[in-house]
């Protein structure tokens, strides 16, 4: 006979699980630290160095933009506004590190060459600290091994400069689409896990034996307790989980189970 404890471990969630975008993008000196050393920029670029923001709504999407040549931003932002994208600008990695970010849908335009480090170096060190932005490179200067390098990265497109408004318009859409759809993933997430953490412990042994597939009294003989009081538990079980049907209760374990694995 297997005890609560144990049958519980089949599915697993935090109590409280609040899925939210970190205030800046490395959060700790030790996160920073995965982009240094980042090379200063000249005098020239100081001033524009400061983010360039156009107007912006935090319900509405946001298009960040990283690039070192003045001109590249600033005909990207103006070419965003035309299409009524809010946008910021940064000109090197340690300003983009430093900001904060966006609370709405949000994608990255990303020059491969920056001062310091590559793009592709800034890709690898984003997804090391779990911040999942679609990303779209651009670049003068591209191989094949270099653009396979970032889309098995997971970019949603590589551009050549000179590249059509049209094309980095295209892919913009998409990445914001892409980051849409995390978002209502991770809040979907986060209700299932706090649904989850009001069950008690008996009930999340019975769920884990219901999603198995165990009848109401292999569970009761399994765990050793009466038939009525597994239909009892179960219940609330799908009562507190709001699962329309076993198959969609499965389905909810099934996504607590990804999440605790990841």
């Amino acid at each position: 006979m297997s005890g609560p404890e144990n049958a519980v471990q089949q599915i697993s969630a935090p109590n409280a699980y609040v899925v939210a975008q970190p205030s800046r993008l490395f959060s700790t000196r030790e996160q920073a630290a995965l982009m240094t050393p980042v090379t200063q920029v000249g005098s020239r670029s100081v001033a524009k160095d400061a983010v360039q923001t156009a107007t912006h709504d935090e319900r509405s999407p946001t298009v960040l933009i990283l690039d070192n040549d003045p001109d590249v931003r600033e005909s990207l932002q103006f070419l965003l506004r035309t299409v009524s994208l809010d946008s910021k600008a940064f000109a090197s990695p340690s300003k983009f590190i430093e900001s904060e970010l966006p609370s709405g849908p949000t994608c990255l335009v990303l020059d491969v060459r920056l001062p310091g480090r590559s793009g592709l170096d800034l890709q690898r060190a984003l997804r090391a600290v779990n911040v999942n932005l679609p990303i779209i490179f651009i670049t003068r200067h591209a191989d094949v091994p270099m653009a396979v390098q970032a889309m098995k990265a997971g970019a949603i497109e590589f551009l050549i400069k000179p590249f059509r408004d049209q094309d980095l318009l295209d892919a913009i859409q998409l990445g914001l689409a892409h980051d849409r759809a995390r978002r209502e993933r991770e809040r979907e997430l986060s209700r299932l896990c706090e649904r989850f953490g009001k069950l008690s412990l008996r009930e999340r042994e019975v769920m884990a034996h219901v999603v198995n597939g165990r009848l109401n009294k292999q569970i009761a003989n399994d765990i050793g307790i009466s038939e009525v009081t597994v239909k009892i538990h179960r219940g609330q079980v799908v009562r507190k989980m709001k699962a329309s049907s076993v198959p969609e209760l499965t389905r909810m374990a099934d996504a607590l189970r990804t999440y605790s694995a990841g």
